[in-house]
C-alpha cells in the first residue's frame, strides 16, 4: 500500500499558508528571463487559465533501444510569476501508478504561495499511468479480484481461488499491455531527465511524495549532475527487499490502527467508543465479519474482512478520515457495511459510474517491474505468519498475496539508490506514518550520500502541510538549497 491517493485528497483539502523565505543560489537559482525556450517541445495549451497549461512529450519506450517505440507523456504546469521565477519544479504525488498532472493543475491548492511564485510547477502522468499513452489496463471489475476472496480461507477450494485470481489478474496485465516491461521506475527517472532537457534547463528541482520519493531518489542517482534540489516526503526504505518492505509497511499500518483505536477509547465522542474499549470491539467486529460478511449496498458484494481492512487502512493515511472511519465501524457493528465499503472503494479509486481508473493496476505492474523477487506460492504462503506477528489486526491473512508471483522476470529492476554527487537532499518523515514508517524514511536518508532527514510530529502519511514548520523547511530549501539545507535530524513538532 505504498501509494498516496489519500495524501493527494488531503493535500487538496489543505489551506495553504504563505511562508517567509529567502531566495538564493545553488548550481542555478537566479530568476530566469520570461522567455520559454522549451514550450514548443510540449505544445503547451492553456488549461482553464493562463497560469495552467497542459501538453505532451514523446519519449522512448526503451531508452536502450529507441527503435522499439515511444510513449506519449501527459504533462501539465502551473506557471510562476515571471519576475520571481527560479525555474521548474517537477512534482509527483506517489503510487506507483498515480498520475502527477493534477499536482500541477491544482498546484494553487497544494503548494505555498512562495513556491507558486518562484517555480513553474510541472507534473506529468508517469509512463503507464493517467492520461499518458498507452496506459496500463488489466481488468474492469475490481470486485471479482479484490472483493470476492477470503483472506483467511477455510479449505483448499478457497485457497486455490486466491491463487487463481492472482494468476488471472497477472495474465490480463501481461496480455493487454505491451508497455509492461518498460514502465519501471528507472525509465520514469529517465523520463524526468527528458522533461528537464525539453524544458531547456541545465538543472532542475523536484518534490515527490510517498513513492515519488523513490522516483526522485532514483533520478538523483542516475542523473546527479542535473539535480538543483530534491525533496522526498514520506519515503520508503530503498534497500528493503520484497518481504522486508512489506513487513515494515504492515507494522506501520498496525501502529496507526492502534493509535486510532486508543484515541477512540479515550473519547466518548468517538462513534466507535464502545464504553472505552474500542480495541476489543474492533477485534470482535473483524472476526464476525470474517465469519459472516455483512451487507453493503445493492449490487455490490457483502463486506468481507479483507474489504473492511482495506477501508480501515485507507483511513490511516490521514487523520482527516478518522471520524469517517469511526462512524463506518459503528455502522458495521449495526450490520451496515456501506461506510467501510465507501472507504474500500476510495482506496481502489472507484468512480460514481462504477468504473475504476487504472491507478491500482499500474501500481502492481510498476512495483513488479521494479522488484526482481518472484516468490513461489509456497514461499509467499510461508510469510503469512511473519505478517500476523508484526500486524495481527492489519494482516491476519493465512496465505500469501502472490503479488508478483506470476509476473514475468523484471527486465530493468530499480537501481540501487545512492544519490552520489546530487548534493543535499531533504527527506521528510512523520512520526505516525502508516505507509512509509519513520524508520523506513530515515533509512532512505541514510542511503543517500547527503540525505537531510527531517522529522514531523503527525499521525498521517507525508509531512508537507502539517504545520508552518513543515512548510518553511521545505520551501526555504527549494528556494535556496545551499543556504537552507536543514541539518540532518531537524524536527518539526
Amino acid at each position: 500500500m505504498r501509494r498516496n491517493s489519500l495524501a493527494l485528497t488531503a493535500a487538496l483539502a489543505l489551506i495553504v499558508t504563505t511562508t517567509s523565505c529567502t531566495s538564493g543560489d545553488k548550481k542555478s537559482s537566479t530568476t530566469t528571463p520570461t522567455t520559454d525556450p522549451g514550450a514548443d517541445n510540449f505544445e503547451f495549451q492553456d488549461f482553464g487559465s493562463e497560469e495552467v497549461q497542459v501538453g505532451h512529450l514523446e519519449v522512448p519506450l526503451d531508452y536502450a533501444d529507441p527503435s522499439v517505440g515511444t510513449i506519449d507523456l501527459y504533462v501539465a504546469r502551473h506557471l510562476a510569476d515571471p519576475a520571481q521565477r527560479i525555474g521548474s519544479l517537477l512534482v509527483n504525488p506517489g503510487g506507483p501508478g498515480f498520475g502527477g498532472s493534477d499536482f500541477a493543475i491544482y498546484a494553487d491548492q497544494i503548494y505555498s504561495q512562495e513556491l507558486l511564485d518562484r517555480f513553474d510547477i510541472v507534473g506529468w502522468d508517469p509512463r503507464g499511468t493517467g492520461l499518458s499513452e498507452p496506459a496500463i489496463d488489466c481488468v474492469d471489475n475490481y470486485d471479482l479480484y479484490f472483493a470476492d476472496t477470503d483472506i483467511t480461507p477455510d479449505d483448499d477450494a478457497e485457497r486455490q481461488r486466491l491463487i487463481d485470481v492472482a494468476q488471472e489478474f497477472t495474465d490480463n496485465c501481461v496480455d493487454k499491455n505491451e508497455v509492461l516491461p518498460y514502465v519501471g521506475t528507472n525509465n520514469s527517472a529517465r523520463d524526468m531527465n527528458a522533461i528537464r532537457e525539453a524544458l531547456g534547463e541545465a538543472t532542475i528541482s523536484y518534490f515527490g511524495f510517498s513513492y515519488g520519493s523513490e522516483l526522485g531518489a532514483t533520478w538523483a542517482t542516475l542523473f546527479p549532475d542535473t539535480v538543483r534540489a530534491a525533496v522526498l516526503d514520506g519515503a520508503a526504505d530503498p534497500d528493503a527487499d520484497f518481504i522486508e518492505s512489506g513487513l515494515q509497511q504492515a507494522e506501520g499500518f498496525e501502529n496507526s490502527i492502534t493509535t486510532f483505536l486508543a484515541q477512540c477509547s479515550a473519547s466518548a465522542d468517538c462513534a466507535f467508543y464502545n464504553d472505552g474499549d474500542a480495541e476489543a470491539a474492533f477485534d470482535k467486529l473483524m472476526l464476525e465479519i470474517d465469519e459472516n460478511p455483512i451487507p453493503t449496498v445493492d449490487g455490490r458484494p457483502d463486506l468481507s474482512r479483507g474489504m473492511a481492512l482495506t477501508g480501515v487502512a485507507n483511513a490511516m493515511y490521514s487523520e482527516l478520515l478518522w471520524s469517517q472511519l469511526e462512524q463506518a465501524l459503528a455502522d458495521a457493528q449495526a450490520g451496515d457495511g456501506a461506510g467501510l465499503l465507501a472507504l474500500y472503494d476510495d482506496y481502489y479509486v472507484r468512480k460514481p459510474d462504477g468504473s475504476y481508473d487504472n491507478s491500482l493496476e499500474a501500481f502492481q505492474v510498476i512495483f513488479c517491474q521494479d522488484d526482481p523477487t518472484r516468490l513461489t506460492v509456497e514461499e509467499d504462503n510461508s510469510t503469512a505468519y511473519d505478517y500476523a506477528v508484526v500486524a495481527p489486526r492489519f494482516a491476519p491473512g493465512t496465505t500469501g498475496s502472490y503479488f508478483c508471483t506470476f509476473f514475468p522476470e523484471a527486465l530493468d529492476p530499480r537501481v540501487e539508490i545512492t544519490g552520489i554527487g546530487a548534493g543535499p537532499i531533504l527527506v521528510m518523515g512523520t512520526t505516525g506514518d502508516p505507509a512509509t514508517p519513520l524508520q523506513s524514511t530515515e533509512n532512505m536518508a541514510d542511503a543517500l550520500e547527503d540525505g537531510r532527514f527531517v522529522i514531523v510530529t503527525a499521525d498521517r502519511h507525508t509531512g508537507y502541510g502539517v504545520n508552518q514548520c513543515a512548510y518553511d523547511v521545505i520551501d526555504n530549501y527549494l528556494i535556496d538549497p545551499v543556504a537552507n539545507a536543514p541539518e540532518d535530524g531537524f524536527t518539526c513538532e
